[in-house]
């Protein structure tokens, strides 16, 4: 059984390995195709839960899309700040983020109400 402890110290080692004052210290990357997402300290690092849908869903399950909290992001004020980024359709006033070049995701979410963007640390590579 893990120690709840723990898991926050290790939230904090990586927050501490990617994370200078308050914004990513590293180049934000695509997972699969390496492809740029963010430049360095274009995004203000937060803590919040969110549901995003799993990257790679099984398909085997008639269950419907599966989900995993999420509560480390990059809260991107601005669209334009990206270097490369996708939007999925609309759904219950959220827009998926996704690579633009590979179509992978999704890397965070963008919230309607407030026209911010929250890219989750991980579900991205940082070089």
């Amino acid at each position: 059984m893990s120690d709840p402890d723990n898991i926050d110290n290790n939230a904090i080692e990586d927050a501490n390995k990617y994370v200078e004052n308050g914004t990513n210290k590293l180049i934000v990357k695509c997972k699969f195709c390496g492809s740029k997402i963010l430049d360095k300290k274009s995004g203000k690092y937060m803590k919040q839960e969110k549901d995003l849908p799993l990257m790679q869903q099984d398909t085997r399950k008639d269950a419907g899309i599966q989900n995993e909290k999420v509560n480390e992001f990059y809260h991107v004020e601005n669209m334009y700040t990206f270097e490369n980024i996708g939007f999925t359709h609309t759904v219950d006033n959220y827009k998926y983020l996704s690579c633009a070049d590979c179509d992978a995701g999704p890397v965070g979410y963008y919230d309607m109400n407030t026209k911010h963007s929250y890219v989750a640390l991980s579900r991205v590579n940082h070089e």
